[in-house]
């Protein structure tokens, strides 16, 4: 906002002073983290039983006088901005402010918190609690609040359904396992894995929001179900289809529990091992032709988004160089491109039961990051960007590409590895033939990213340092860190376990040639070290004979 729409901003909230929506405080540098949390369940849970949008916290206002007085809260930009995050972590579902604005007022400075309403449906908590507003005072969120939220969508919500001649016995005993693992860790900062473990069934699916008061719901079947207890939704398709369609044909069904047949389906998929750019004089790079969390991001989001009163169902077809999958019903709110950024939160689900459910055993988010995360994980893996096809108004396709579409487009990312993900979307769209606006255009000109007249763009391939030419700057260059680690982590995953010599068989070559052969060793000591102590690895064997895997 500009200083004088804030300006008008604060003279209305303080002409209509503290409501359920709006609460000032004169909150000093040293201000509780964990009360603004409060106060954001507070009043995002209000906003929504009231239909407003958005809820304010407001620091700097004396909440007597109603008086600015100013607030030094957090005077560092990137420490203010750094609440988003924090509020984000200790959300159930995870949300976050929709925007910090400050004012420099004549009287001091004002810090605005912008607070989304709760989702259509969905209660916010706080570390495990709902809070709301009695006044202009902090409780907790009643019952009667608690069941009005939820019950604003169990009535249209086909996932939210209870299933009468279902029952505990119709879940999966494995499925459910998996399913208080995933809850566990999503909740460490609450509940031990043994506490969740030992919980009775009924006690863990409710507070996993999968049950309502112990009755099966189509949720319930969806995730944990067994295979041959999918009847109860029956004439709704619970499945999921892997299709291959190369010079070789195949197809498979899957049906519940999805919380592990998910995994299955991923599995079918050839994930290769493929080397980028190898015809060209560049040092090629080895990766997975699917990264797996890209690929059971695209999955689940199907599964939380299909239409299942349609009667359809999830596709994932095969093809030689890209999946394409393939979910009944229209994108339920705004368009892909709106979540690209990764700052638009989604305010309704056309399955809000089942989108928290997902949520709380880790498979999804419900802060509109996965078409985010997809794009970037692309982009570090020098892949082309997803597509979505939402020609068809009834599906929702969405591409994942295995494969290059023009070299000159991965050689730039290798190269030019901070590059902002606006930027990589517009050479992705280059490199495709598809159009782009003038400004970008020039802009992408002037950096010596793009040639070529309109509309017959293409990517230079002339990126290299001019001091260097592109093959010795490649063999030089040091990767990110983390390009090393998912190699080890790939390798590890595919074969168990991995001795010293055979680490380095696999990452010595790959790093710079301008360190020398000691400098290397080291590096890949550090890099061990590092992931040991991250918990992602762990020695099998001894100090003198090393055996790595992967932590459990």
């Amino acid at each position: 906002m500009k200083v004088d729409e804030l300006s008008q901003l604060l003279n209305v909230l303080i002409a209509t002073w503290e409501n359920e929506v709006v609460e000032f405080k004169q909150a000093g540098k040293d201000y509780s983290t964990d009360d603004i949390g409060k106060y954001f369940s507070a009043l995002a849970n209000e906003a929504n039983l009231r239909s407003v949008e958005p809820a304010w916290l407001v620091f700097g206002v004396h909440d007597k006088s109603r008086q600015v007085i100013g607030t030094d809260y957090r005077p560092e930009a990137d420490r203010l901005q750094s609440l988003k995050h924090q509020i984000a972590q200790n959300t159930e579902p995870s949300i976050t402010l929709r925007e910090i604005h400050v004012l420099h007022h004549q009287q001091g400075r004002v810090v605005f918190f912008e607070i989304p309403a709760a989702p259509c449906g969905i209660p916010i908590a706080w570390k495990g609690h709902y809070y709301a507003r009695a006044g202009e005072s902090l409780a907790s969120l009643g019952l009667d609040k608690l069941d009005s939220i939820r019950g604003q969508t169990l009535s249209q919500d086909w996932t939210a359904q209870l299933l009468q001649h279902a029952t505990l016995s119709d879940l999966d005993e494995t499925a459910v396992r998996k399913a208080r693992q995933s809850f566990s860790k999503k909740h460490a900062n609450r509940f031990t894995a043994d506490e969740v473990m030992q919980w009775p069934l009924t006690t863990f699916l409710d507070r996993a929001r999968i049950t309502q008061n112990g009755q099966i719901t189509r949720t319930a079947l969806l995730l944990l179900g067994k295979a041959e207890s999918a009847y109860h939704l029956s004439p709704h398709p619970a499945q999921l289809t892997w299709k291959l369609e190369n010079s070789e044909r195949a197809y498979e069904h899957f049906g519940p529990p999805f919380l592990l047949s998910s995994s299955a389906l991923y599995q079918k998929i050839r994930n290769i091992q493929i080397r980028i750019l190898p015809d060209d004089q560049l040092v090629a790079i080895e990766l997975a032709k699917y990264d797996q969390k890209i690929v059971l991001e695209a999955l689940h989001n199907c599964i939380a988004h299909q239409d299942y009163t349609r009667n359809g169902r999830v596709v994932v077809k095969e093809l030689p160089e890209r999946l394409l999958f393939e979910n009944e019903g229209f994108f339920f709110e705004g368009s892909p491109d709106d979540y690209v950024p990764g700052d638009k939160v989604p305010r309704r689900y056309r399955n809000p039961f089942l989108a928290q459910a997902m949520a709380e055993l880790n498979m999804i988010d419900t802060m509109g990051y996965g078409i985010h995360d997809m794009h970037t994980r692309q982009a570090q893996r020098y892949f082309p960007m997803p597509d979505y096809d939402l020609r068809d108004a009834e599906t929702v396709k969405l591409t994942i590409y295995g494969g290059i579409v023009d070299p000159a487009y991965s050689r730039l990312l290798i190269q030019k590895t901070d590059l902002p993900l606006t930027d990589v979307l517009a050479l992705d769209r280059v490199q495709k033939k598809l159009p782009i606006p003038d400004e970008i255009v020039t802009r992408l000109k002037r950096m010596k990213l793009i040639e070529g007249r309109k509309p017959h763009y293409f990517v230079s391939a002339d990126v290299a340092a001019a001091t260097a030419s592109q093959a010795d700057y490649i063999r030089t260059r040091t990767q990110d860190d983390e390009f090393y680690a998912k190699l080890l982590m790939d390798y590890l995953e595919k074969f168990g376990q991995a001795t010293r010599s055979e680490i380095n068989r696999l990452l010595l070559p790959k790093l710079s040639e301008a360190l020398t052969d000691q400098q290397k060793e080291d590096k890949v000591s550090n890099l061990l070290t590092r992931l040991r102590r991250n918990g992602r690895i762990r020695n099998t064997g001894s100090r003198g004979q090393p055996a790595w895997r992967l932590a459990e």
